[in-house]
């Protein structure tokens, strides 16, 4: 979890891959409305994200052997939403700086995702530190090292 361009999909693929597990790329289950005012630099309301919670969550409970969902769960009231479908779900928190997470995002080639939406997601975002089942890891850390920092952690291991 966290604002876009911290690596959420990248991660999302090396933990399903070093887990053996399903990925689930959330960015799959926006609705066209909402891709549309993302693509048009408009940030999206609760209401927006009211259904994709929803569908997220019936994504997690019909997966109850384990998945990897990759999902920005900006604010807690989100984050507790997925919970309640999925009790001891984790997160990971991919935590970057602004400058850092716009820049990714404006190289990124054809996402819908416009990056002068990069504010508002900081503005939405409600840190999950010290939240139950979260792990804070340094989204500009190399891939493999935050791929093996998490699969530890999932492993009740004390991550690197």
């Amino acid at each position: 979890m966290g604002v876009a361009g911290c690596g959420k999909s990248s991660l999302g693929v090396a933990v399903a891959a070093a887990e053996g597990l399903p990925l689930i790329e959330g960015d799959d289950f926006h609705s066209a409305a909402s891709r549309d005012k993302m693509s048009r630099g408009i940030a999206l309301t609760d209401a927006d994200r009211a259904q994709w919670l929803e569908i997220l969550g019936g994504q997690l409970a019909a997966h109850p052997q384990g998945v990897v969902l990759t999902c920005s769960a900006l604010k807690r009231a989100y984050r507790e939403r997925l919970r309640a479908a999925a009790p001891g779900l984790r997160f990971v928190f991919l935590e970057i700086d602004r400058a850092a997470a716009q820049q990714r995002v404006a190289e990124r080639g054809s996402h819908f995702f416009s990056a002068t939406l990069v504010d508002s997601q900081f503005a939405t975002l409600e840190s999950p530190v010290g939240e139950p089942g979260v792990l804070r890891v340094d989204a500009l850390a190399p891939l493999d090292d935050l791929q093996r920092s998490v699969s530890a952690w999932l492993h009740g291991k004390e991550p690197a």
